[in-house]
C-alpha cells in the first residue's frame, strides 16, 4: 500500500517551516473551517483531545487574499499570499509575517488550468528545476475529504485527508475533518498546504458558479 512506502523516508524529519513541527510519530489532527467563535480565527487546527495547536486568519483585505497560520499562542507562523493574473490558481507561503521574497518558503499551484479533481503541485524555495519537478503533490477529492499529500513524484503518502470518527473526536461535525500526517513531516506546513487547497478550491467553485449565471442569463435573453 502506499503509506508503507513513507517508512523509507521517515528515519529523519522533513522541515519546511522547521524542525520543531517536525513528530517522531504518526500524529491525527481535526481541522475546524469556519468556527463560529471568532476568537478562534477562521480555521482551527486541534489534537484529539480537542487542545488547540494552530489557527488560521484572514486579513482585512479578504479571506481569499491572504491568511497566517499562528500557534496556540497566536505568533504568526507562516503567511500565505495568492498570486493574481496567473494561468494556474497560484499561492506562495512566507515566514512569519513577511511576503518579502527573502522569507519565501513554498509555492503551490494547480496543475492544470481546468480541472475536476483536485490536483496541486508544491514547488519548495530550494527547487532549482523552473517547476518541472514538484517537491509535493496534492491529489483526490476535497469535497469528499479524501485528498493525500505524496513526497513529489511517488506512492509515498506523507499526509492524508479523512472523516473517520473515533471515541476521542467529538469535534467532527459537517465542517470538520480529520488529517493523519505521518512521522517526521512538518505539520505547520501540512497544515498549510491543507488551508490553500480549501482556498483555491472555493475560488475555483465560485468562478464555475458565476460563469454558469453568466450563461443561464445569456440563454434567458435569447442568445
Amino acid at each position: 500500500m502506499a503509506e508503507s512506502s513513507y517508512a523509507t523516508m521517515a528515519n529523519y524529519p522533513i522541515a519546511v517551516i522547521g524542525s520543531q513541527y517536525c513528530m517522531p510519530n504518526q500524529v491525527d489532527v481535526v481541522i475546524s473551517r469556519k468556527v463560529k467563535k471568532i476568537r478562534y480565527g477562521e480555521f482551527v487546527v486541534s489534537d484529539m483531545n480537542g487542545n488547540f495547536m494552530y489557527k488560521v486568519k484572514g486579513t482585512t483585505f479578504g479571506w481569499h487574499d491572504k491568511r497566517v497560520i499562528l500557534d496556540a499562542a497566536d505568533n504568526p507562523l507562516i503567511t500565505l499570499k495568492q498570486k493574481i493574473l496567473t494561468e494556474h490558481s497560484r499561492w506562495n507561503a512566507f515566514k512569519g509575517k513577511s511576503t518579502d521574497d527573502k522569507d519565501f518558503l513554498f509555492t503551490i499551484k494547480t496543475t492544470s488550468i481546468f480541472q475536476w479533481k483536485t490536483k496541486l503541485a508544491v514547488f519548495l524555495a530550494n527547487n532549482n528545476s523552473k517547476e518541472k519537478n514538484y517537491d509535493y503533490l496534492i491529489k483526490g477529492s476535497w469535497s469528499d475529504r479524501s485528498c493525500a499529500i505524496y513526497a513529489g513524484d511517488s506512492s509515498t503518502i506523507v499526509a492524508q485527508m479523512h472523516k473517520k470518527i473515533t471515541d476521542k473526536s467529538l469535534l467532527i461535525g459537517k465542517d470538520n475533518f480529520m488529517v493523519t500526517m505521518y512521522p517526521n513531516i512538518d505539520q505547520a506546513f501540512i497544515v498549510s498546504l491543507i488551508v490553500i487547497l480549501d482556498a483555491i478550491t472555493e475560488t475555483d467553485a465560485a468562478v464555475i458558479g458565476a460563469a454558469a449565471d453568466v450563461g443561464a442569463a445569456a440563454i434567458g435573453v435569447g442568445f
